[in-house]
């Protein structure tokens, strides 16, 4: 904390002239710790309105320290994937940008803005930024009072287990490793999540024997809430993408909160992505070609010439420019990678190394990088709901719209979201 001080106290000095004192009646405990910064909660004094804030401090080399590091990664990886190796370039370039928390603060501000005229506006929440009080290593901003979704789940789930936390981790982690998995969720028999948590548990277990009907409807409702939460994030982020072309790069578990007020709260925005309206509309191109198979329950796509065009006017390149093959990557970065699962391979990055042994990939445009990553994210927490995401799916409706609004005539579409041809 004496550290977490001197830092707070010299950026005000140097960049606001004002005492640390001045600003901030305490600075209580810690909200959050990564490798970059920290984040601690704080109450303002009355001069500055006596609010309850979260403090984001950068920690001191941290910049230098991240370079090295990134560095040596990149180098091992251009020898164990060196089909990585664009997707890496870009992510490098992003992730500088989360040591500029000035750069955060006005990014917080407009995502804030861009929410409030959203459809979500009474559903999710972003904190507001006093960027007056920022500087590159210091960010304050509006404390949101609830929980991180996954810590949220993981209770639920405990209380619902008499209180057994380490048994709701076990059954959580255990949850995670169908991403690890040689097969398609979406497929499997639906056998219930009260059957595979006693499996989990184990016959043995005294817990076993408390797996009743009420515990099976408190399972059935908490998995359902939990759905609900996680489409209307996938919803949001689909507006932020493909209407504002502003979106978080980075929506890990961490970075989503369950609001006392029962709202979304979406922190976190040192990795906020902006896209161009032509980014935005071939990528709007793409996840809606990817949609369109699902949306007429077809099991495969009979659109890879559709998918594979709409991938090359992204600016995906491939060696052999096989349209097949293109197709499956597409689905792989903005959709889901269960048909590498069905083929043997159990994780994305096997998939890919398939994928790239077919036909490799000679670029990979960096406004897909971000958007595919958040892609890859939300599948992992879908995984801990027996849920096989298909985000196409959930962002179909968005990319259309955007098409309809933005699109300068290459389609119209009627309210049932249902193409029209223009001549």
């Amino acid at each position: 904390t004496d550290r977490i001080e001197g830092i707070l106290r010299e950026s005000l000095r140097a960049c606001q002239a004002v005492e640390m004192e001045d600003v901030f009646e305490s600075l209580g405990e810690v909200l959050g710790s990564a490798s970059i910064g920290q984040v601690h909660k704080a109450k303002l004094t009355p001069a500055y309105g006596g609010d309850t804030v979260a403090v984001k401090v950068m920690h001191p080399n941290a910049e230098n320290l991240f370079r090295n590091d990134f560095k040596v990664f990149r180098t091992l990886c251009k020898v164990a994937l060196p089909g990585w190796d664009p997707i890496l370039r870009e992510l490098e370039m992003q992730m500088m940008t989360e040591f500029d928390y000035i750069n955060e603060a006005r990014n917080l501000k407009r995502v804030r803005e861009n929410m409030a005229q959203s459809p979500y506006a009474n559903k999710v929440k972003v904190p507001e930024p006093m960027i007056e009080l920022c500087s590159k290593n210091l960010l304050v901003m509006e404390y949101l009072s609830g929980k991180k979704l996954a810590d949220s789940i993981e209770e639920n789930l405990a209380r619902i287990l008499g209180g057994d936390v380490q048994m709701a981790r076990r059954v959580l982690k255990a949850k995670q490793r169908t991403l690890f998995e040689s097969k398609d969720i979406s497929k499997q028999k639906k056998q219930g999540f009260l059957r595979e948590l006693s499996e989990i548990v184990g016959e043995g277990n005294d817990n076993n024997s408390n797996l009743t009907i009420t515990k099976a409807l408190q399972l059935l409702y908490m998995t359902r809430d939990a759905r609900k939460k996680l489409s209307l994030l996938l919803d949001a982020t689909g507006h932020q993408i493909f209407a504002d072309g502003l979106y978080n790069g980075d929506p890990h578990p961490g970075n989503i909160l369950v609001l006392d007020c029962g709202r979304l709260g979406l922190i976190d925005y040192g990795q906020t992505r902006t896209l161009t309206k032509r980014d935005r509309l071939a990528l709007a191109s793409v996840v809606a070609a990817l949609g369109k198979h699902h949306h007429h329950q077809q099991d495969h796509p009979d659109n890879t010439r559709e998918i594979s065009h709409a991938m090359q006017t992204l600016g995906f390149r491939s060696r052999g420019s096989d349209d097949d093959n293109m197709a499956r990557f597409a689905a792989l970065y903005f959709d889901s990678d269960a048909e590498g699962r069905k083929l043997g391979y159990p994780t994305p990055q096997k998939y890919l190394m398939h994928l790239n042994s077919v036909d490799p990939m000679v670029e990979v445009p960096d406004p897909a990088v971000f958007v595919a990553r958040t892609s890859f994210l939300f599948r992992g927490l879908g995984a801990l709901l027996q849920q096989q995401l298909r985000t196409s799916v959930h962002w179909r409706k968005h990319a259309l719209l955007a098409i309809a609004t933005d699109g300068e005539g290459r389609a119209l579409y009627n309210l049932g979201l249902t193409p029209i041809s223009v001549k």
